[in-house]
């Protein structure tokens, strides 16, 4: 005879115990979620109040007579042969600074994009390519490296020195105007942050399309939040710029190489540790005119669910698993260096509250159903009814602060598109979170590191704008 009531015993345990971890999990990182939100509604309120009178900056504030310095764009390209002729082709036309030169990155294994930036090299004098020693993929932090010895080497035989560092990647499309802000604000700070603003790709909504909920709150309010906290503020690797005898510093203590070749996330890493040598940084939200679009870097991101995930991966061990190993936490009782790297780490955590969430789901229905089959009582729920509705709130108000970032990034349209992408990106979540684990234990067993990149597209320009 079959035992249904075991059965029914069974899926109601697992149904029980899973919304408890999933209560708790989703309690606490919404809590926490909402103390950030907190703060950034604080600061924007006292910022109006106390200076009702100053207008947000833009790019008329940034004039100078004459620029500062030279610019040096630093962009690693392994396997770009097919976005790189673009991406600099666009650079060239649409840089406004004077005095700047593009170093490019490529690999002796890696024939298509290095002749590709050769052709454009033999035709502009601001480009210069740089073939590494090393076959590809190595990682980007030491391709990276390979142009910072050769920017030395050029120096070195008389060329201008640089005043600062520009990072891009390959699939970038740059802000005619960003050079003009680094000039300006590299010396004040020792390293600058414009927006990244990705873009939607066509027949990709929903997956290429949650990279822009995620920048839009991330740079409009998560990094404004760690600047007003006075605590280090990471780098995104793109639409960056750092001051070169900062990174002089940092070379000095590394053996001569500012950028970590042992890291898969080296601008996140950087960014903290120009904030452990002292120097102040800066998320420079400023706009093209009154009332107009920030000056941002904008590219486009994975578009299919594999590219996403294996991305989602290397920023999870990059950040949250070896980085934690690396570079450990702030300094003692710095509070909210320890609380916004807390933050940076809680991803694993996160991704199993996220398994636990979707498996109450489908184990209560499940019980539901059994019981409403045979006729008897269904579990009574092992936490109070305004427990849960709490959870609900915060996750309503989560959805609606997204949805409301991403309507000021995109529009509404793309606003009301944030909603239903966040379940895309649990989705993505949980499937990077079991590559990242797998990838990462293999790293602990001596695995050799390498740029697990995934393929890029450039897109269209027109009218000087990205479609």
């Amino acid at each position: 005879m079959i035992d249904f009531g075991g059965g029914i015993a069974l899926v109601d345990f697992i149904a029980r115990e899973s919304l408890l971890f999933a209560v708790i999990g989703i309690a606490i990182g919404g809590i926490d979620d909402l103390a950030v939100d907190i703060v950034f509604l604080i600061r924007t309120g006292w910022r109006h109040q106390a200076r009702p009178r100053v207008p947000v900056p833009t790019l008329a504030d940034f004039a100078a007579p004459e620029p500062q310095g030279r610019i040096v764009v630093f962009v690693a390209a392994w396997d770009e042969a097919n976005v790189i002729g673009a991406m600099l082709e666009a650079a060239l036309a649409r840089f406004d600074h004077p005095n700047y030169s593009i170093y490019v990155g490529t690999y002796p294994n890696d024939p298509a994009t290095t002749d590709a930036v050769a052709a454009i090299a033999l035709r502009d004098a601001r480009i210069r390519l740089v073939i590494g020693d090393d076959p590809g993929p190595t990682t980007k932090a030491a391709n990276l490296n390979a142009l910072w010895h050769a920017l030395a080497r050029d120096e070195a035989e008389g060329g201008d020195r640089a005043r600062a560092i520009v990072l891009h990647d390959a699939e970038d499309v740059v802000h005619p105007h960003e050079l003009r802000l680094f000039d300006r604000l590299i010396g004040r700070y020792a390293a600058v942050q414009l927006p990244v603003l990705p873009l939607v790709q066509g027949g990709s909504r929903l997956i290429s399309g949650h990279y822009c909920d995620e920048f839009a709150e991330s740079h409009a309010k998560q990094l404004v939040v760690r600047q007003a906290l006075g605590v280090g503020l990471p780098l995104a690797g793109v639409g960056c710029a750092i001051s070169r005898a900062l990174l002089e510093v940092v070379a000095a203590a590394r053996g001569g190489e500012p950028f970590d070749a042992q890291s898969l996330t080296e601008d996140y890493e950087l960014g903290l540790h120009v904030a452990a040598l002292g120097g102040q940084s800066i998320m420079a939200r400023v706009h093209e005119y009154r009332g107009g679009p920030v000056v941002a870097v904008r590219a486009y991101f994975p578009s299919t669910l594999n590219a996403a995930v294996r991305q989602k991966a290397r920023w999870m061990i990059g950040i949250a698993l070896a980085g934690w190993d690396r570079i450990g936490w702030g300094r003692r009782f710095a509070w909210g260096d320890h609380w916004m790297r807390m933050r940076d780490r809680r991803g694993p955590l996160a991704v199993l509250v996220l398994a636990a969430a979707y498996l109450t789901l489908v184990a209560t229905a499940l019980s539901l159903l059994s019981h409403a089959l045979l006729g008897t009582a269904p579990a009574p729920l092992p936490l109070p009814e305004f427990v849960i509705a709490a959870n609900a709130l915060l996750l309503g108000w989560r959805l609606a602060m997204r949805a409301a970032f991403t309507t000021a990034a995109y529009g509404w349209r793309e606003g009301l598109w944030s909603v239903p992408r966040a379940l895309v990106a649990n989705i993505i979540a949980l499937l990077a979170a079991r590559r990242a684990i797998i990838r990462y234990v293999a790293m602990l067993r001596g695995s050799a590191l390498e740029w697990d990149k995934t393929a890029h597209v450039f897109p269209e320009l027109a009218g000087g704008q990205a479609r």
